[in-house]
């Protein structure tokens, strides 16, 4: 039977630490020996992404090596394990999960400590990283721990997330007089892509590339995702040093894509992204190509394998004279449209 609040208070420690697991890195130990306290909470952001191994796979070689720079320093503020602010709430476990108890902290580090004094009683602890960083999601409905949300917000087309997104829960039960201690993990919601274009001999005047199919919605309780609408991404231009260079560089940063079983996603596993492919399209990119005449090609290049939390996926292709897009990948579609007229283009649903 949980004590009332005013009998039984207690004094924890939160202590931040941060570990990646950044292709086979391992955590990284810390000294907790002076942290003198009987009840201590360790928040761990837990990166595991196959960001080098992506890379090293699609552009290993010599000539791809400023490419691979550039989109390593595009990427430094999403797969980090350094963390900005992070929201914490404590929620009841009855029937009626209201919060009983909320902080925000600004971090700027990859380790922290702070006090936080909460009553003996059992709860749900909920948490999240980086959403200062990025204004286009909100943590949403969080007056209770079935309720809590990051929500993408709705417009026309949005900009790609600016930093990398982690989330923790954890059901707590704090009693009084035993010496305890909670290992939260923080683990990535949000992921990252790149269009890679070859243009050479293309003599294109323009491209502009758009990506979408991606989730709405995050739960924090379950770690599900919704796709209540389909939001349409821009796509930064990644610069690369190399001026020489005939390809172009186009990144995003989302929410994940639908799954072949759509089903919740797994986090992680031994080894988290390799998916079987869906029977339809899971997401997409949208190329527009404006060509010597001012005509416009559109290119919708559609992806079945599943883009999950912490994932990296590069596409490369080449450019054609006439403006349309061949990806090197052959299980990507293709479907083109010439002379494209914006007030005929049909959102796809996916």
């Amino acid at each position: 039977m949980p004590v009332p609040v005013q009998k039984a208070w207690k004094h924890i420690v939160l202590s931040f630490l941060a570990a990646a697991a950044l292709t086979g890195c391992g955590l990284v130990d810390e000294d907790m020996s002076d942290c003198e306290t009987d009840y201590r909470i360790d928040y761990q952001l837990r990166l595991v992404t196959n960001m080098t191994t992506e890379l090293q796979t699609q552009l290993g070689l010599q000539t791809d090596l400023s490419l691979a720079t550039a989109l390593k320093t595009y990427l430094s503020d999403i797969f980090t394990d350094y963390a900005h602010d992070v929201d914490l709430s404590f929620y009841d476990v009855g029937e009626n999960p209201l919060r009983l108890h909320h902080e925000r902290h600004i971090m700027d580090d990859n380790s922290s400590s702070y006090t936080l004094y909460i009553p003996v009683r059992k709860y749900m602890h909920l948490g999240v990283a980086n959403l200062d960083g990025c204004p286009t999601v909100s943590l949403e409905q969080d007056e209770r721990s079935n309720t809590a949300r990051l929500h993408q917000q709705v417009a026309d087309t949005l900009p790609p997330h600016r930093k990398g997104l982690f989330t923790a829960r954890l059901p707590m039960d704090i009693k009084e007089g035993v010496d305890q201690h909670f290992d939260v993990h923080l683990y990535m919601a949000n992921c990252a892509s790149a269009l890679v274009l070859d243009t050479l001999g293309s003599h294109i005047k323009d491209i502009k590339v758009y990506t979408a199919g991606f989730a709405t919605d995050f739960d924090l309780a379950d770690s599900t995702y919704h796709y209540l609408y389909t939001p349409i991404f821009r796509t930064d231009k990644v610069d690369i040093p190399d001026a020489s260079s005939s390809k172009l560089c186009f990144a995003s940063v989302t929410f994940p894509s639908r799954t072949a079983a759509d089903t919740k996603v797994i986090i992680e596993t031994t080894d988290p992204f390799v998916t079987e492919d869906a029977a339809q399209t899971l997401w997409q990119y949208r190329v527009y190509t404006t060509l010597q005449d001012n005509s416009v090609t559109e290119t919708l290049l559609s992806l079945k394998q599943s883009l999950q939390a912490g994932q990296f996926k590069v596409l490369t292709a080449n450019v054609y004279e006439n403006g349309t897009i061949s990806p090197s990948d052959p299980t990507v579609g293709v479907s083109v449209t010439m002379d494209w007229d914006p007030g005929l283009e049909v959102d796809v649903v996916f």
